[in-house]
């Protein structure tokens, strides 16, 4: 199995070709396609706080249903589902930025982002267990004993973390460094938490590098785990990095 695996993009769609290009994908048909049949697969967050939430949208669904990419949801994704659906979702931390550009469109377009939209998000898993279980791919990660498992707990770990409940001073959700304690077999890749440079701790790599708060965009190459990455466009934001403790 031969895929690039794309840390959150969150509608930075230029960097996004940009990367593909990098690891010498073609866009000469409109999306991106690599001459030795490599695939795609996104962590989640495809959409909110960056510029091109809709291309972003278009595009992976385009490559989801056509050309055998892999995508698993982020909380993002799942706040923009929620709010298709027509529930309860605050316009905050990002979303008002997918939600101004879909309010620009004709109302057949908007429908029309929808569809695709929840069409993806209906027919993804919450994660992926992929290669003969040698490799998951999980929005915010995963503990080894929750892989297999769909409940209420798994989801929110998936989609959230490893929260506390508390909170950082920059609004952050406090998380509990999950990957220093993961011992599982299958390597896990994420991300969710933005980090600087891609973290490799154990079996499990935090591709992450905050796009949209002006770091990078990164990919991970599998099985080769080596990693990719074009800089952002975005102005750099170093609050919203996470920093571990060596």
């Amino acid at each position: 199995m031969n895929i690039d695996i794309i840390g959150d993009v969150h509608g930075c769609y230029d960097e996004f070709v940009a990367l593909t290009e990098k690891m010498d994908y073609s866009w000469k048909d409109g999306f991106p396609a690599h001459n030795c049949h490599r695939k795609l697969a996104f962590v989640g967050d495809i959409t909110d706080r960056g510029p091109h939430s809709l291309k972003m949208i278009e595009i992976v669904w385009k490559l989801w249903k056509s050309h055998g990419a892999y995508y698993v949801p982020g909380n993002h994704c799942n706040k923009l589902y929620r709010y298709f659906l027509g529930r309860n979702v605050q316009t905050t931390h990002g979303l008002e930025t997918t939600v101004a550009e879909l309010n620009a469109l004709p109302l057949k377009e908007f429908n029309h982002y929808k569809k695709m939209f929840t069409d993806l998000y209906d027919g993804s898993p919450l994660y992926y267990v992929l290669d003969d279980g040698k490799l998951v791919i999980a929005h915010a990660g995963i503990r080894a004993d929750y892989i297999g498992k769909h409940n209420k707990s798994v989801k929110s770990f998936v989609l959230y973390g490893d929260v506390t409940g508390e909170f950082l001073p920059n609004g952050m959700p406090v998380r509990r460094d999950w990957a220093k304690s993961y011992n599982g077999k299958p390597f896990i890749v994420y991300g969710h938490t933005p980090v600087q440079e891609p973290r490799l701790v154990g079996n499990t790599m935090n591709i992450d590098t905050g796009a949209v708060f002006g770091g990078k965009l990164t990919a991970l190459r599998y099985p080769e785990i080596k990693t990719v990455s074009v800089p952002s466009s975005m102005p750099f934001v170093a609050e919203k990095f996470k920093s571990f403790p060596l």
